[in-house]
């Protein structure tokens, strides 16, 4: 049975539920049903983590090869297999698993600003209702958090030292089979980022995809009774998940999102240590992959 050939690794909440959306509309590209089935991260294990609302990821990974591989029945001559799962390139794990299963597999890497994707994790969990600490007080609880087994999306500092995670792959994968990006890229030129990712697939490349639902929106929601009905678990999100299909709910839930939340700014001291914390491990990133990252270094978007 088919294993995916190509695999989009991470980073966590930098664009990579986007990429999943946008790669699944080229007619060459099959992306597994499943974003996100965490298999090369878990396999054969028992999971069962301790956070707010973490039962869903240890209810939906997929642990068992054979369950992995059903993720690719539906293959029908497409070029380019693939899944998204962005907690492969945080996992200690994932590196090996993936070479031992696939080790002609190409991967796709998308890195953002490591303080600015600690904080949209943070936003992520603040959304949907699993986080009630304020953005510092989360990183003070972080540790602590980890240790009592809370999934990785509350690894909100910890997550973003990618210079170790990138190198995992670097050294078990010929350089030629990775293909490391970055999120500005992204937002920027998304055409010229799926381009650059067509031929690195070997699929055609001026197939043009809607780029107009931009990367997973994250913030607060300005109005918390509607948020809570239409933003966070419940019986009728979960009614409308086994109702609606997947494109479909995805492009509902970005316009719901764009309208219902607002984004606030982290607080100024504990955002600028936090990106303290990360520049010895940003310049020892940009001489790994070779580009130049001062402007994250300066604490400023690209």
């Amino acid at each position: 049975m088919t294993l995916p050939n190509f695999l989009v690794v991470g980073a966590a909440k930098s664009g990579t539920t986007a990429l999943y959306h946008y790669l699944k509309q080229h007619p060459q590209v099959y992306m597994g049903p499943t974003k996100e089935t965490n298999f090369f991260a878990f396999e054969g294990q028992n999971i069962h983590f301790k956070g707010p609302g973490d039962e869903k990821i240890s209810e939906t990974a997929i642990t068992d090869l054979e369950a992995y591989k059903e993720q690719f029945a539906g293959v029908c001559g497409e070029g380019a297999i693939g899944e998204a799962s962005p907690w492969y390139l945080y996992s200690a794990r994932s590196a090996e698993n993936i070479h031992r299963h696939i080790p002609d597999a190409k991967l796709i890497i998308v890195l953002r600003n490591p303080a600015e994707r600690a904080f949209s994790s943070y936003l992520h969990v603040a959304r949907d209702g699993r986080e009630h600490l304020t953005f510092k007080e989360g990183l003070l609880a972080e540790e602590e958090r980890i240790e009592q087994g809370w999934e990785f999306i509350w690894h909100y500092q910890r997550t973003g030292f990618y210079a170790a995670q990138v190198g995992r792959f670097f050294d078990v994968f010929p350089r030629e089979q990775v293909r490391v990006y970055l999120y500005d890229d992204l937002l920027a030129n998304p055409m010229g980022f799926l381009k650059d990712i067509y031929v690195f697939l070997g699929v055609d490349p001026d197939f043009v995809v809607d780029t107009s639902l931009r990367p997973n929106a994250t913030g607060i929601p300005k109005n918390r009774l509607l948020g809570k009905l239409l933003l966070q678990p419940n019986p009728l999100r979960s009614a409308m998940k086994a109702l609606v299909p997947g494109e479909v709910r995805y492009g509902l839930s970005q316009r719901l999102n764009q309208r219902l939340l607002e984004k606030p700014r982290p607080d100024r001291e504990t955002y600028a240590e936090l990106l303290q914390s990360y520049k010895k491990d940003i310049r020892a990133l940009q001489d790994l992959i070779g580009r130049d990252l001062s402007v994250w270094i300066a604490g400023q978007p690209l």
